[in-house]
């Protein structure tokens, strides 16, 4: 237990106990441990790989501004430091002097410990606060990073150098942390990014996606030029690319980096990405599509061709019949199949994707119409087919039953065949002559009732 009684030099705490022997070797031990501490953690700030980067690089913006504060509470630090190291050096000397310190010589060590003799030159102590604050209890104060300057003689406890250190030390660190994990993150993906772009905008240019021909041409460009101003303001200002933790975390590098203009830049290349893609696919098939559509126009030319035939046929053999005029040649499609030719030769494939799209859905419908119209123009002749084949049917028919020599169907049937085998052939009266001989032929072929029966 320390014993009650004033500090030599330290007005306003009369009533301070002085430490015994063994609360000064202990408060000596945990002093010593911090020292080791701090030094451990200021030479691992001053070599930080972060830290080296940020001395070499043309900072602007928000780094820049932190940084330089940071620089400026990093100097503070070792004198913060150094003057520790005094007071700490001066208390173990007067510990040292002998094995059983005397009352006095505990009074003048319970001051150098707990007491705020330790005075700093002249400097910023970068944490804020009011001038000579802290002198005391070492709190730091509200502000961060603000470089207020110490009085001449401002003075600390040992506990207060070690708290202003941690304070100084935290918020150094963090603007160190956080500006190497941006660097760290974004300018390697930035670089994977953009050769992955370089070589998008290669396959583009193989199938003539390029600038001021294509959309996505000038879509590579602008994508281009972004990850260039990303990449640099990246380097200049990292910490402008920090997000701070959410949950409000005082912990050094406590936050993650912002990547959402990169983010924006990946989904829009993946899309160009898969655009060149499917025009690619149009270049290896091109020449089988092509192919496939020189044939389905060369079917609907030949088919309006028998159409055409057919109706000529149609209008020679078929009296009063109304026989559909058949249209010429697809002439527009012959004309852009010959485009979209022009555009494999020269390579314009994203121009001859959409143009074969267009041109197999409107071929199709081109070789519809024709067979359309083929039978439509063939409907009499298929008519007059049909009738034949049913007056041959009936007379066959009649011919199983014996009754071909019935003067009445012989009269019909010749009648019927003259106008279905004559040209012109009227239509609608062989049709009434072939339904006569049906009906001659029915009532033929009905079994005669036996006279009587019935009585």
């Amino acid at each position: 237990m320390g014993v009650p009684g004033p500090f030599p030099g330290s007005p306003g705490r009369p009533d301070a106990p002085v430490l015994d022997r063994e609360e000064a070797d202990r408060a000596l031990a945990r002093l010593g441990a911090e020292y080791e501490a701090i030094e451990t953690s200021l030479l691992a700030l001053q070599d930080h790989a972060g830290r080296r980067l940020l001395e070499g690089a043309e900072l602007s913006g928000t780094t820049k501004e932190r940084w330089a504060e940071a620089e400026r509470s990093i100097t503070v630090l070792w004198t913060l430091f150094d003057a520790y190291t005094a007071a700490l050096e001066s208390a173990r000397e007067l510990r040292e002097r002998r094995r059983w310190p005397s009352a006095e010589e505990l009074a003048e060590l319970t001051e150098l410990l707990h007491g705020a003799g330790v005075t700093v030159p002249g400097a910023a102590t970068a944490d804020g606060g009011p001038e000579g604050g802290g002198a005391d209890d070492g709190a730091p104060a509200a502000g961060y990073g603000e470089d207020v300057p110490a009085g001449p003689g401002e003075r600390f406890s040992l506990e207060g150098l070690v708290a202003r250190i941690n304070g100084l030390y935290a918020r150094s660190l963090d603007v160190i942390v956080a500006a190497d994990a941006v660097w760290s993150a974004l300018p390697a993906r930035i670089d994977l990014l953009s050769a992955e772009l370089q070589r998008t905008r290669s396959l583009a240019h193989s199938v003539g996606v390029r600038p001021g021909e294509h959309p996505s041409g000038d879509d590579l460009e602008r994508i281009t030029e972004e990850l260039l101003r990303l990449r640099a303001r990246v380097i200049a200002d990292p910490l402008a690319f920090w997000v701070s933790s959410a949950t409000g975390s005082s912990a050094p590098g406590g936050g993650r980096p912002d990547t959402g203009r990169y983010d924006r830049a990946a989904r829009a290349l993946e899309d160009i990405r898969r655009e060149v893609a499917a025009v690619l696919d149009v270049r290896q098939d091109a020449e089988r599509r092509l192919m496939q559509l020189r044939d389905v126009l060369s079917r609907a030319d030949r088919t309006l061709t028998e159409a055409r035939q057919a109706r000529g046929e149609v209008l020679a053999k078929i009296a009063a019949s109304e026989v559909p005029a058949v249209s010429g040649p697809p002439t527009a499609l012959h004309e852009q199949l010959a485009a979209a030719a022009g555009y494999r030769r020269r390579a314009q494939w994203h121009r001859l994707s959409p143009l074969l799209d267009s041109l197999e859905e409107r071929a199709e419908e081109e070789l519809h119409r024709a067979r359309a119209s083929l039978t439509a123009v063939t409907a009499p002749l298929a008519v007059r087919a049909e009738l034949r084949g049913r007056l041959d049917a009936y007379k066959a028919k009649v011919a199983r039953h014996g009754m071909a020599e019935d003067p009445l169907l012989t009269e019909r049937y010749d009648l019927a065949r003259r106008m279905l085998w004559s040209a012109p052939c009227d239509l609608r009266a062989a049709e009434q002559a072939v339904w006569r001989y049906q009906q001659a032929a029915a009532e033929a072929l009905v079994p005669q009732q036996p006279q009587g029966q019935g009585e």
